[in-house]
């Protein structure tokens, strides 16, 4: 299974998703800062699972009718950051989808995640996670699951990983980091976090318009067991990742 993942900067790499999905033929693709009213219903082979509503920028899921059938899909308001109660606010932070692979018949969730932006403290991304986490083992329980965005989240990821662990997910980050624009703030932003799948592979793919690059998840389903109540999960970080 194939899902790009990618932040658009206020839409601004929307031109690009046609040529990202003919060039790496993705069965889903989560987008991130999209503009919700201009959304095509379709983008290659894939169709438009559901969009955010109560924020113009916001968040997109669509999957392959040849490879899945949305059962459900549901977006989620998680804790507002100063930025989102002062300045433009961002109501739905998680949008995620319930699907039926046909192909391996069974179910699982899949969801796009766009965490406060770095004026916010580590702190609140953490609590976001985390309840975003909760928030999909509601829509799907005991599916296999996966949530990929931008968690903005480049520095300090030792207790990311150690919150990731404790709500039973496994995190895992590209090959190379995702944001590069700015001195100060680079590294890893765009990130995998999975239960009950087993990830292949996270590639960073060249950059386009958007001050982030995508990236492209593979995985598999995982023959191992999704715990009910959370446990201790691995965190892959990639040889010279900072963390405290």
């Amino acid at each position: 299974m194939k899902v790009i993942s990618y932040n658009l900067r206020k839409n601004s790499a929307s031109g690009e998703l046609i040529a990202l999905a003919e060039k790496y033929d993705p069965d889903l693709l989560c987008l991130q800062e999209c503009d919700t009213l201009e959304l095509p219903a379709e983008v290659g082979l894939l169709h438009l699972a559901d969009s955010t509503t109560r924020n113009r920028l916001g968040l997109a899921v669509y999957y392959r009718r040849d490879r899945f059938t949305a059962q459900k899909t549901q977006a989620f308001a998680l804790k507002k950051s100063l930025h989102d109660m002062v300045l433009t606010p961002a109501h739905e932070r998680l949008l995620g989808t319930r699907l039926h692979d046909i192909v391996a018949e069974r179910e699982l969730v899949v969801a796009s995640f766009h965490a406060a932006p770095l004026t916010a403290r580590n702190s609140l991304r953490r609590n976001q996670i985390r309840s975003a986490h909760e928030e999909l083992a509601v829509l799907g329980p005991n599916l296999p699951t996966l949530m990929v965005g931008d968690y903005n989240y480049p520095i300090f990821k030792k207790h990311l990983s150690n919150e990731v662990r404790e709500s039973g997910y496994d995190l895992t980050l590209s090959d190379s980091r995702t944001y590069t624009r700015y001195k100060f703030f680079r590294g890893h932003f765009d990130l995998a976090t999975s239960v009950g799948l087993t990830i292949d592979n996270v590639e960073t793919l060249p950059r386009g318009t958007s001050d982030h690059m995508p990236i492209l998840v593979t995985s598999s389903y995982s023959t191992a067991a999704i715990p009910a109540d959370g446990g201790p999960q691995t965190v892959a970080l990639p040889e010279g990742e900072f963390s405290i």
